[in-house]
Formats: structure tokens, sequence, C-alpha cells
């Protein structure tokens, strides 16, 4: 099935390396980064598990759990995990879906038969508590993923969440932001008191 943003995220139960989980009942009240991979105890993937657990307080801050995934077993994602440990100088406790059979990567169509027939892409989804899918990115198998994009894109969402606004183009935590054109002078007079600054009629930039 082809996934597309503000899509409810499709529930699954499955075993991952910290029990068996209901996905949409695991995620709770929390934001979710749920990312896959083509196979355990590969290189790129191996980097970005273990940036993954670094960045464990980053994503706690935010309300975000993350949930891995690859087409192995718990048992073999385990002994992946000691690697992983050792050699990125950290320690990995969030779960790992056990994929086996290929079922969620069919579910959330990380299966790109170009790249291959078997292992899933390294796709990416962030899902609001709502369980809406906010943003998808998909690398190929031999492009480790830019965690400092993840988390500027999670902090995008919430504050626009947060404020009624939109982020610019490069935007990082503390920039100016937009507001959108549906609001109207009016309307943002009481949402923006701090003011903000027209470039164009459509481009307002301020400050939150």
């Amino acid at each position: 099935m082809s996934l597309r943003l503000s899509d409810t995220a499709p529930n699954f139960q499955i075993a991952t390396t910290t029990g068996n989980i209901d996905f949409h009942l695991w995620a709770g009240d929390s934001w979710v980064f749920f990312f896959s991979h083509p196979a355990d105890f590969t290189p790129v993937c191996t980097t970005e598990m273990g940036r993954t657990a670094q960045l464990a307080g980053e994503f706690a801050a935010r309300n975000v759990k993350p949930l891995g995934l690859s087409t192995d077993s718990v048992e073999e994602h385990l002994k992946w995990i000691e690697d992983v440990n050792d050699t990125q100088n950290t320690t990995l406790r969030f779960p790992i879906v056990a994929d086996k059979d290929r079922r969620i990567a069919e579910l959330y169509d990380m299966i790109h038969p170009g790249q291959s027939e078997t292992a899933a892409v390294r796709s990416v989804f962030i899902i609001d508590p709502n369980m809406k899918i906010r943003l998808t990115m998909t690398y190929p198998m031999n492009v480790g993923r830019n965690f400092a994009e993840i988390l500027r894109v999670i902090d995008a969402l919430q504050l626009g969440d947060k404020h009624r606004v939109a982020t610019p183009a490069d935007w990082t935590p503390g920039g100016k932001v937009i507001i959108p054109p549906s609001i109207k002078n009016e309307q943002a007079k009481d949402l923006f008191p701090q003011g903000w600054d027209e470039i164009r009629p459509y481009l307002r930039m301020t400050q939150v």
C-alpha cells in the first residue's frame, strides 16, 4: 500500500527486541520515529542504530519514541545490538521490530524491488500522537540518514502544531517562522501580538 501524509499509520502486532507490541498501544501519547533497515550486521545500519541510541535524550525531550525495523529475527537483532553497543560506544534500549516475513515492511511500502526484492530500504516515518503520518523520507540502501535533519523536522512539526506557523527553508530552532496565508492579519494580531515583518502580503515573518 502507498501511505501518504496525514494517513493513519497502520497498526500491527509484532515481536521486538523488548517484547511483543501492539504498535498503537505502544506509541501511546508520544510521537514515533519509525525507521527501517535492509538487514542486521550491515555497516551503515550499525551506525544509524548507534546514533539513534546516542540521541535517546534528544528524542525523549521531544516526546518521541524510536522504533527500528529490520527483516531479521529477534535473536539476530539481539546479537546485532551487542555489536552496535560495542562499535558505537552506546547502549541501545529502543525496540527493533523483527519483521522476518516482511509483513510490516510490505504494509508500510518499505520493499522497493529496484533496490532489493527482499530487504527493506531506509524508510523514515514521523508519526504524531494521533497516529497520523506527518513526514516520510526514503533513503537508498547505501546512504546513511542525517539525524540532525530528523530532529529538525520533528522540532518544526511540533512548533507548527503549537503556534500555527510554517517554517522557512533551512529553519533551525530559534529562527524566524512564517505566518500562513490562511491566517488573515486581524486574526494574526491576536495570535502573534509580538508582530511580524511583512515582506509580501503572503510572506509574513515572525518570532515565536
